[in-house]
């Protein structure tokens, strides 16, 4: 399936990196963990504010507080949430043309608040499961009070662009003559993301063994 663009989700600057295959915006999604939602107050301030989330047949969610301000402000409302991650720096023979790699999704739509339970419950175990794989199955679930105190916002992945840069560094003709093409180092600093080792709480007995499901996260990913 491939994404329909919106006149707000089409990319107009650097367009040869727009991705309009729906999996790119699957995969983007899958590979992050925190996005930045941002949304307008009523009392008309911006605010973007980064969060957790999962994602699940057709839906992101994200989850807060019933007290954040944010959350009640956001729902109803027209929001834009975006992912991105940073896959390198660019070098290039002119300051101009310094630049990343790059993989980003931005979303747009209105949000709404997840108030039936079984759907409430749904979505906080899909944002659990993203967040910690394996988890859901092995923590304590929720308690009546922590459920009512949690809120949830869904919203459509719909409207939605993907725009990715990858590759080396773009260069002007006059600086790939050949006095200048040798002048200074140009190429890619690649970043490549590990988990580290996993670390008990404080309060746990030395001879728990750290679970498979808590390495699941470094399995999936992998080096990125």
């Amino acid at each position: 399936m491939t994404l329909s663009p919106t006149p707000r989700s089409t990319i107009r600057r650097g367009r040869n990196r727009a991705v309009t295959d729906r999996a790119a915006l699957t995969a983007v999604l899958d590979a992050g963990i925190v996005c930045h939602l941002a949304f307008v107050t009523p009392d008309g301030h911006p605010v973007v504010m980064p969060t957790g989330y999962g994602h699940d047949d057709g839906t992101l969610y994200v989850h807060g507080s019933t007290g954040a301000a944010s959350l009640r402000a956001g729902t109803g409302a027209e929001v834009c949430v975006n992912v991105t991650l940073l896959d390198g720096v660019i070098y290039s023979r002119a300051v101009f043309h310094h630049s990343v790699n790059y993989r980003s999704a931005t979303i747009h739509g209105t949000a709404r608040q997840v108030t039936d339970p079984d759907a409430k419950l749904n979505a906080l175990r899909v944002i659990t499961e993203h967040i910690a794989p394996g988890s859901w199955d092995h923590a304590r679930g929720p308690s009546p009070q922590e459920f009512a105190k949690t809120a949830v916002l869904a919203l459509d992945l719909h409207e939605a662009a993907v725009k990715i840069r990858t590759g080396g560094p773009g260069e002007e003709p006059e600086d790939l003559t050949p006095d200048r093409v040798g002048a200074n180092w140009a190429g890619v600093l690649p970043l490549v993301r590990n988990w580290g080792t996993p670390e008990p709480c404080e309060h746990l007995p030395s001879d728990v063994a750290v679970p498979d499901y808590v390495s699941l996260r470094a399995r999936q990913d992998g080096p990125q």
